[in-house]
């Protein structure tokens, strides 16, 4: 049986945050269901802002823009961008997330090539499922060599 669970922060410029979800055998795995990004003042900004927000399997030593999707250890990115006008510059969101089963904790990292603006939220679903012993095992091991 499977169930939603909901998680939701909001992270400064080079803020990390950790999901804790590992658990003693692994056998509850987890998927991203939905991925969202609001700015701190919501619907408006009186400065321009462009947020990257990521999700990772293993944490970040180096918090940037960039989003790579060659990247094995990555879960999901979402760009937030506004402009102080945004009568001519419409707000930009775009949001991708993998639909791959992990069952270890995960990273929320932001990143603002404006590093003097507001920070972001963000909103995670996962859901959560029961792993048998052969799935809890190639998800620790794919985790493990991930992190080399």
């Amino acid at each position: 049986m499977s169930k939603i669970l909901s998680f939701r922060g909001l992270l400064e410029h080079g803020g990390q945050d950790q999901i804790n979800l590992e658990t003693i055998r692994g056998t509850t795995g987890y998927k991203i269901v939905k991925f969202q990004l609001m700015t701190w003042v919501a619907g408006h900004t009186s400065s321009e802002t462009e947020s990257t927000v990521k999700i990772y399997k293993i944490k970040q030593t180096t918090i940037d823009s960039v989003v790579d999707f060659g990247d094995n250890r990555l879960l999901a990115a979402g760009v937030l961008g506004y402009d102080a006008d945004i009568s001519i510059y419409p707000p930009t969101r775009i949001v991708t997330f993998d639909n791959q089963i992990f069952n270890q904790d995960i990273y929320v990292t932001h990143s603002n090539l404006h590093a003097d603006v507001a920070p972001c939220n963000y909103y995670i679903e996962l859901e959560s499922m029961d792993l048998n012993m052969d799935e809890a095992t190639v998800a620790t091991l794919t985790n493990i060599r991930n992190t080399q």
